[in-house]
């Protein structure tokens, strides 16, 4: 027969039960993994193609971004798991920036509905947040005609941010 417990200690259960329940690679399939890995590096490439130079910078700053994203290791297990990873992206299989532009819009959909829909709220805005983080980051690696983040650069971030579902975080 079933313990009976008081409202308080259901609480009490719930809440712990919530805040140990997190959300690793386990809970995605092979290639939805493979899916939510190539949405921060998308964005990354998005950045780098939208304008042009200073790619070598640029590039740079989206390995940066994955190495401090590891040093803040400990407050999501699934942001853990894809800063761990390291960014890999074909894009030599795209004939145009637009077509990476277009293609990578949509890896970066598909990995924050797949994220979204099995990962907690906060989970999902971690992913969001270091996926614009790198983005801004990679924006930000090199001046172009005088400014830090040039106007077809900070399009790039408005379609990523739209992409990966609206509001800035």
């Amino acid at each position: 027969m079933g313990e009976v417990r008081s409202s308080a200690e259901v609480g009490i259960v719930v809440a712990r039960k919530q805040e140990f329940d997190m959300t690793t690679k386990d809970a995605f399939s092979a290639e939805e993994w493979k899916t939510v890995l190539e949405g921060p590096p998308a964005a990354g490439m998005i950045v780098i193609t939208a304008s042009h130079g200073g790619t070598f910078r640029e590039t740079i700053a989206m390995s940066k971004a994955y190495v401090e994203a590891r040093k803040e290791h400990g407050d999501s297990e699934l942001l853990d798991e894809v800063a761990a990873a390291n960014p890999q992206m074909d894009h030599t299989r795209y004939h145009s920036a637009e077509e990476l532009r277009e293609s990578g819009l949509g890896h970066i959909r598909e990995a924050a509905a797949l994220v979204r829909s099995k990962a907690t709220p906060e989970e999902f805005d971690d992913y969001r947040r270091f996926v614009l983080t790198l983005a801004d980051k990679v924006a930000a690696a090199h001046r172009e005609a005088g400014q830090s983040v040039s106007p077809a650069e900070a399009e790039a971030i408005q379609q990523i941010t739209a992409a990966l579902g609206g509001g800035s975080s």
